[in-house]
């Protein structure tokens, strides 16, 4: 048994698992030959989500993901935060 404490910390696990989504939305965009830079800013912008293939349950998978939170994640990361 472990003797010591785990901690958990919820904006790290949230941060990757927006990662993993975004990343899987930008693959399947991709492969079905959109700009997925250009697909997914028209979302983020719009939150519309017919920007987004249906292919390999990309729109569903950004579905899953706040717009603000999206956001933040992005803001962060560009500034290294």
């Amino acid at each position: 048994m472990d003797d010591f404490t785990r901690k958990f910390n919820a904006v790290e696990d949230k941060d990757e698992q927006i990662r993993h989504i975004l990343t899987s939305v930008y693959e399947a965009l991709k492969e079905k030959g959109y700009d997925p830079i250009n697909q997914l800013v028209g979302y983020i912008l719009s939150e519309d989500p017919t920007y987004i293939t249906n292919y390999k349950s990309a729109r569903t998978l950004i579905c899953k993901i706040d717009r603000d939170e999206l956001l933040q994640v992005l803001v962060r990361n560009y500034l290294g935060l």
